[in-house]
């Protein structure tokens, strides 16, 4: 009776050390330093596409002409 008993304590010991263990894994850190969290955290973004090339100059281009037009414009008529 008495190893059943003492077997039965070994094994819930054992699990108790198994979900510790578990539970504690889940507190750390994927990363040791904070150079290697900001490398991963820019390949994620890049990843994602939050890093693209500049935009197009198209509107800007647009918005002069458009200016120099109304510009033109103002002082044909004037």
């Amino acid at each position: 009776m008495e190893t059943s008993r003492s077997h039965n304590a070994h094994a819930v010991l054992m699990s108790l050390e198994a979900a510790a263990v578990s539970a504690r894994g889940g507190f750390a850190c994927m990363f040791s330093t904070s150079d290697e969290y900001e490398s991963a955290l820019i390949t994620e973004r890049r990843a994602q596409g939050r890093y693209d090339r500049p935009r197009s100059r198209w509107p800007l281009v647009m918005f002069a002409g458009c200016a120099v037009v109304v510009a033109g414009t103002v002082l044909l008529l004037n």
